[in-house]
């Protein structure tokens, strides 16, 4: 069997881009498929624990990400009314030292800019806008993507990183569409300058509540706040990153919450709201010279922070299996699964978890909500539920051979 020396990514958001960027510095050929007339990623704040982080700097980006970061020294929750506050635990040099990489605190536009701009610097055709993807076609000696276009590409592997509503996984696997959470997300950005000065702090924040939690931590070094605010809404099932909101609405979801969240909601510029869909993980990912990568195959509530790293994930061990086996694709593609599948369940199901966790009754309470956080965020708790997700290394563990 010849070698693989084309691989067809279709998605690029921030796991089909890291793919390309790492088979691209592999020696691949890539070409990336990406639906949109105009490459931008929709969305606003982004946590990149030490987990992802590693990957970014093996990658070399560390350098092109610097300008936009905000490194975050701590991460902290507080309770939803009152603002009572506990450390959940250190990060800054603390990170660093524990898990041998930094925690970020991005917009996630930065990072998809500086990811495209790492790949079109290694082939500045790489990125075909306005490639819808509807079917693909394999046999023996490779792969063929099927545009909407008509066009047809062939490669010698397909990677399919288009998202939760994946075409390439309803290909492979018939899944049933996503289904909404029954959650609704409040977005937005404010001008830190223009916040109370007890937020201008560089730590993430999640404040818990009955019914709803909100996240609130630095990004753009510091220059912007970034917000999201959830709330369980059976009404709204809108899944769009881009319906605008209003303040009022915004606000009257969080009635009674602390000042603060509402001086950040009366600073956002525009809220956004959308409504969280899931799917449940795949029992396969792939078949074949065909494969799954991050929403695609294993969508995740946003509660561990850990969504866009597991593509990040995903991107850089699928490389590395592949320059370990490019003459034998299925092979690498099965390996890739069975390094990735077992962690990423794990971190869905952890995700899940920590909705009721976040959204407790018993928080409607000022003493029995502090008597639930001292219990359920002890530090024995925060490290069993935190280490193992920070201490994963993809840039090095084994790969088959």
């Amino acid at each position: 069997m010849s070698k693989v020396s084309h691989v067809i990514v279709a998605g690029a958001g921030i796991g089909g881009l890291t793919a390309a960027l790492a088979l691209l510095q592999r020696g691949f050929d890539v070409t990336v498929c990406e639906q949109a007339e105009e490459l931008r990623e929709v969305g606003a704040g982004i946590q990149i624990a030490a987990n992802g982080s590693r990957v970014l700097i093996a990658l070399g980006l560390e350098e092109r990400l610097a300008p936009v970061i905000s490194e975050a020294a701590a991460k902290e929750v507080r309770i939803w009314n009152t603002g009572q506050t506990w450390k959940l635990f250190d990060l800054g040099a603390d990170s660093i030292a524990r898990f041998g990489a930094p925690y970020w605190m991005l917009h996630r536009g930065d990072l998809h800019r500086v990811l495209k701009e790492a790949v079109e610097a290694i082939k500045p055709d790489a990125i075909r806008l306005g490639a819808r993807a509807i079917a693909s076609e394999q046999d023996d000696s490779g792969v063929t993507l099927v545009l909407q276009d008509g066009t047809r590409l062939r490669g010698d592997v397909l990677i399919g990183a288009d998202g939760v509503h994946s075409v390439l996984r309803g290909q492979l696997h018939g899944s049933e569409r996503a289904q909404f959470t029954g959650l609704m997300a409040w977005r937005g950005l404010a001008r830190t300058a223009d916040l109370p000065e007890e937020l201008q702090r560089p730590v993430g924040t999640n404040w818990v509540g009955p019914g709803g939690h909100v996240i609130t931590y630095p990004i753009r070094a510091g220059e912007l706040f970034n917000f999201v605010g959830l709330v369980e809404n059976v009404e709204w099932t809108r899944e769009s990153w881009t319906e605008a909101g209003t303040h009022e609405a915004c606000a009257a979801d969080f009635e009674g919450w602390h000042p603060l969240i509402h001086a950040v909601i009366d600073r956002i510029d525009t809220p956004f709201r959308w409504a969280l869909v899931g799917r449940e993980p795949l029992e396969s990912w792939g078949a074949g010279r065909m494969t799954l990568l991050g929403d695609a195959c294993h969508p995740t509530l946003p509660f561990l922070a850990q969504g866009a790293i597991m593509a990040i994930e995903d991107g850089l061990v699928l490389a590395r299996c592949l320059e370990a086996m490019p003459d034998r694709p299925e092979q690498a593609l099965a390996a890739y699964e069975g390094l990735r599948k077992e962690r990423t369940t794990a971190i869905v199901r952890g995700s899940a978890a920590n909705l009721g966790r976040f959204h407790n009754p018993a928080l409607a309470d000022p003493v029995q909500g502090a008597a639930y956080v001292e219990r359920e965020w002890q530090p024995d708790k925060v490290r069993q539920r935190y280490d193992w997700l920070f201490e994963y290394d993809a840039t090095a563990i084994p790969i088959p051979g």
